[in-house]
């Protein structure tokens, strides 16, 4: 019964949170005045069709920054919880079907999650999504063949170089323009095609490396290598 209770004060409360919003709801025939700038910004400015890109990237640089950073104190909190050794390792026996069609699912995996943060300036995606996707090739391959090693270092060195030359990045356009991580600081190219947008299409390579990385590092710390 207290449940039962809870769980209608619960919804009470949420309708009276959302229903201002609702019923105050009014359809817009056009841009406010902040959206315009980004939208005029993007495609002027910064010559990448995708205005979403635009904002993660250059007007909410450091923001991104701290989101990465966030996620790296994450991989270290659970490589700290559930560091073990091998005889602690998962035991898992795949599927003879997944095992046989590993192989050519990650290699497919991974190249959409490279082509998602490569093209990421021009169509929807960009570094967290394409991280992720690669992270999810490395689970299969762990899921898919048991003795599969996947290296430490390697994932460190990878996580760690990305990392910096992100920041490498972000202070260069301080130095050079006028504010953290300004793609101006290589050429905007011809807009719409895949090497334009200035230094963007690098920073989102970055993100997604440094993103794969810290995910596929939590993976092997959570199958107990």
């Amino acid at each position: 019964m207290i449940k039962n209770i809870a769980v209608l004060l619960a919804v009470a409360g949420l309708l009276m949170i959302f229903l201002p919003v609702i019923s105050g709801f009014q359809e817009r025939d056009n841009l406010n005045e902040l959206a315009a700038d980004y939208v005029d910004g993007s495609i002027n400015d910064l010559g990448t069709p995708n205005v979403v890109t635009s904002v993660i990237v250059t007007y909410r640089g450091l923001d991104t920054l701290g989101e990465v950073t966030v996620l790296f104190l994450a991989t270290v909190g659970v490589g700290l919880l559930l560091k073990g050794n091998r005889e602690d390792m998962i035991k898992i026996s795949p599927l003879e079907l997944l095992e046989t069609t590993s192989s050519v699912l990650v290699a497919l995996i991974m190249v959409l999650g490279i082509y998602i943060f490569t093209h990421g300036h021009l169509t929807p995606g960009g570094g967290f999504q394409g991280g992720v996707v690669i992270a999810s090739g490395f689970l299969l391959l762990m899921l898919s063949k048991v003795n599969a090693k996947i290296s430490h270092s390697i994932m460190n060195f990878v996580e760690s170089f990305s990392g910096v030359a992100y920041v490498g990045i972000g202070i260069a356009g301080i130095v050079l323009t006028i504010g953290f991580l300004n793609p101006g600081i290589l050429p905007l190219g011809q807009f719409g095609d895949l090497f334009s947008a200035g230094a963007i299409p690098v920073i989102y390579s970055l993100i997604g490396l440094k993103v794969g990385s810290e995910l596929t590092s939590i993976l092997v710390t959570m199958r107990g290598e």
